[in-house]
């Protein structure tokens, strides 16, 4: 550690389900894990807020996160990056609207 570096981070991925917050994003990270007693694999899936410095984030973008200090009282984590654009925000784009 002598060399400035943090140590590892927990980094996630996951997919943006809420950005209606201010440079806040809800992030849900699915994982599979098996079962002790069945030997079935389950999917679990938990919920992060992370920090969006930028607003880019939109619903259902595919995003990693990054475990940082505590931003606010529930935020623990920042976008590293967007992997890859979800269809709400191409949908926003041709202006097609289905409400």
């Amino acid at each position: 550690m002598a060399s400035g570096e943090r140590g590892i981070r927990k980094i996630f991925k996951g997919v943006v389900v809420s950005d209606k917050m201010d440079k806040t994003v809800m992030v849900q990270v699915e994982r599979m894990v098996q079962d002790s007693k069945y030997k079935k694999y389950v999917r679990k899936r938990k919920k992060f807020m992370a920090h969006d410095k930028k607003n880019e984030c939109h619903i259902g973008d595919t995003v990693e996160i990054i475990a940082t200090r505590p931003i606010s009282q529930n935020k623990r984590f920042k976008v590293l990056r967007i992997l890859k654009h979800g269809r709400v925000l191409a949908e926003e784009a041709t202006g097609n609207d289905t409400k």
